[in-house]
């Protein structure tokens, strides 16, 4: 996009946070404040109100925001009409993954995927779920991979591969003799001990407290959790005795191997849908319909998604 300013705008508008805004574009929140001013100077009126530690919109916001979602809808249907007249389709695109996808699931997929389209330069940015869709929303990114539901109904959702959560355990840990007679475990007796979780704004951590809710308990429990910002750290944790914690299946393969920690089923099952998120324009660019067709097959052929 030529005007950079209005792009920040739109960030801003969007989360109508400055600090969201400055992460989900990398850049600093200075940045962010200098651009909107800038863009205020040019229409000589404020674009949005700052009171009480809020940020909204003013009606010339409004407006602004409404053809800034024009703007960038028809520019990027000029780029995939220019695309598809010239027939180059070669060049870039940006994937945003959430953590546990970006580290467990699509190091293997991307390599195969650049092995048969050497053309085809890909870009990978990593965030919790909340900051992918964010990304999507404001056209950073071309693709999202999600472990979590994604509430924005504008955008297409796709699902991928089912993922299951299981307790993850030290070896030797009291939890390994609360078993029930499936050899699994219910939510409420894991809450008895110190419990690690990931971020607010993670996939894991909502969908862990959407079955919260459904199992009859409080969502606000985890309030209390040691809060980590990757499955990497959490594990650390764990291992270091310091509470137990309930991750992706994926995301223990080498452990378990080791035999450092040990993985524990849920009563009843805990399971999630990874998911491909993308804006509906976006899907006419062919290099694009080629990499989602790769990430299908790859997903339904059931390869594993880790390497040894």
């Amino acid at each position: 996009m030529s005007d950079r300013r209005l792009q920040v705008f739109h960030a801003v508008a969007r989360m109508l946070s400055f600090t969201k805004a400055a992460e989900v574009l990398h850049m600093t929140q200075p940045a962010v404040t200098f651009q909107i001013r800038q863009l205020e100077e040019q229409f000589d009126t404020r674009l949005f109100d700052r009171a009480h530690n809020k940020v909204s919109l003013t009606d010339a916001g409004h407006l602004v925001f409404e053809y800034a979602e024009r703007i960038f809808e028809q520019y990027s249907e000029m780029e995939n009409a220019i695309r598809e007249m010239t027939g180059n389709f070669n060049g870039s695109l940006t994937i945003g993954a959430s953590t546990t996808i970006a580290e467990y699931m699509l190091p293997a997929l991307l390599g195969d995927y650049n092995e048969e389209n050497p053309e085809i330069r890909l870009r990978l940015r990593v965030s919790n779920t909340e900051g992918i869709v964010s990304m999507i929303e404001n056209n950073v990114i071309d693709l999202g991979v999600v472990e979590g539901p994604v509430a924005n109904k504008n955008l297409l959702v796709e699902v991928c591969r089912n993922d299951d959560l299981v307790v993850v355990v030290p070896p030797n840990h009291e939890l390994l003799g609360k078993l029930d007679e499936t050899s699994s475990l219910s939510l409420k007796t894991v809450l008895e001990y110190p419990f690690i979780c990931r971020e607010p704004g993670s996939g894991t951590r909502e969908v862990i407290t959407d079955y919260l809710q459904e199992s009859g308990m409080e969502r606000n429990l985890l309030k209390s959790c040691l809060e980590l910002g990757s499955p990497e750290s959490i594990k650390g944790a764990i291992e270091a005795g310091m509470g137990v914690s309930i991750l992706s299946s994926v995301s223990i393969a080498k452990e378990l191997k080791l035999g450092s920690l040990l993985a524990i089923p849920l009563n009843p099952p805990l399971r999630r849908e990874f998911s491909f998120v993308r804006q509906r324009q976006k899907f006419k660019v062919k290099a694009m319909d080629e990499l989602l067709d790769f990430a299908r097959s790859y997903c339904q052929s059931g390869k594993p998604l880790i390497r040894n």
